[in-house]
């Protein structure tokens, strides 16, 4: 099972003088003050935990200190202030010898643009991670080849890595992750650089591969839709601070300010709530008091906002919503549905 990542109030600052820098921004100073200074705070105040399992989606534009982030959970940055632990280890403490064993190991990492080499196989590639370890030739080359049959890649493995289309070397870099079977996986805009297309096929793969495989997951992301559909908890970053951790549904519903709610106006929200979001939860009583015949077509919490737009469109009465001993916890109106999409049609449609 894998193990609880656990940020601390970390701060990343460039430039002179970063830790009186840090002392600043903790006394009230803002970004743009210590920029006009010579000094960048990249990543300002930073505390967050990743349960075992969960996949962690951090989002923002470019610039919004993101990326930064991301390496100070591994330690290929050093935080100018605050602390990482993962599997109870205090990671910030460690030796550059220590950290070096705990990122072949413990911690595995998925670049944006594939970082393969183009001169050694497709199974090659995907073994680098256990070659680092010492692991022997033998089962190396078993286990990088059950990783990349895991990613759909089987029958490939003696390619080479300019005969596989953007998606495929993709795949190959996460096999390669998967290979060391570390337990948190870093994923720094893994996607990004694919078509939408390829780019939705290997959010289905991720998705896929954590229902068998339970790692502890941070991706980071531009995409807010890219985030809602594959965040289990999402951080929203500006300007080098999280102005908001949630869930999809949270950071929908309950936008924590203007700026996030900006961020999320264009979201197709049909595609990310489900009943528990939108049911009216002032009902009392069991199946029998929805007003309807012991048939009628019912939802539970988990159903998707589409498939209530759809029961809605069939029924002449609010759907009810039961839980998993068939008792009534709620009721979705239509005009409830309405509210959400903006006008009646659009329920039809969704």
């Amino acid at each position: 099972m894998s193990s609880r990542l656990e940020a601390e109030h970390l701060y990343k600052v460039f430039g002179r003088q970063p830790d009186k820098a840090v002392e600043r921004l903790r006394q009230g100073a803002d970004r743009e003050e210590l920029r006009a200074d010579g000094t960048t705070a990249a990543v300002i105040d930073a505390s967050f935990t990743v349960e075992p399992g969960q996949i962690f989606v951090v989002m923002g534009l470019s610039g919004s200190g993101k990326s930064t982030l991301l390496r100070m959970l591994n330690g290929l940055l050093e935080p100018t202030a605050g602390h990482v632990s993962f599997d109870g280890q205090n990671l910030t403490a460690l030796g550059a010898r220590e950290l070096r064993e705990v990122r072949a190991r413990k911690i595995s990492m998925v670049f944006q643009h594939f970082a393969l080499f183009p001169h050694r196989s497709v199974l090659e590639n995907a073994a680098y991670g256990l070659a680092v370890q010492g692991v022997p030739r033998a089962e190396r080359d078993k286990r990088a080849g059950e990783a990349l049959a895991l990613c759909g890649l089987a029958g490939w493995e003696e390619s080479w890595p300019d005969e596989l289309s953007g998606g495929m070397q993709q795949r190959v870099g996460l096999a390669r992750a998967l290979a060391t079977d570390a337990d948190l996986l870093l994923m720094d805009e893994s996607f990004s650089a694919l078509d939408p297309l390829i780019r939705r096929d290997m959010q289905d793969q991720l998705l896929e591969l954590q229902q068998r495989l339970k790692k502890t997951i941070v991706f980071i992301t531009h995409d807010l839709n890219e985030a809602m559909r594959l965040g289990d908890r999402i951080a929203v970053m500006r300007d080098g601070e999280i102005v908001q951790t949630g869930t999809a549904e949270d950071i929908l519903l309950r936008p924590a300010n203007d700026y996030v709610e900006s961020f999320i106006k264009d979201v197709d929200r049909s595609r990310v709530l489900t009943a528990s979001a939108v049911m009216d939860r002032d009902v009392r009583g069991d199946e029998a008091d929805c007003g309807c015949e012991s048939d009628c077509e019912t939802a539970t919490p988990d159903t998707p906002f589409t498939e209530l737009c759809a029961m809605s469109a069939r029924l002449t009465h609010p759907v009810a919503v039961l839980d998993d001993k068939r008792k009534l916890v709620g009721v979705v109106p239509r005009q409830r549905l309405v509210g959400f999409l903006g006008d009646e049609k659009a329920v039809t449609r969704a």
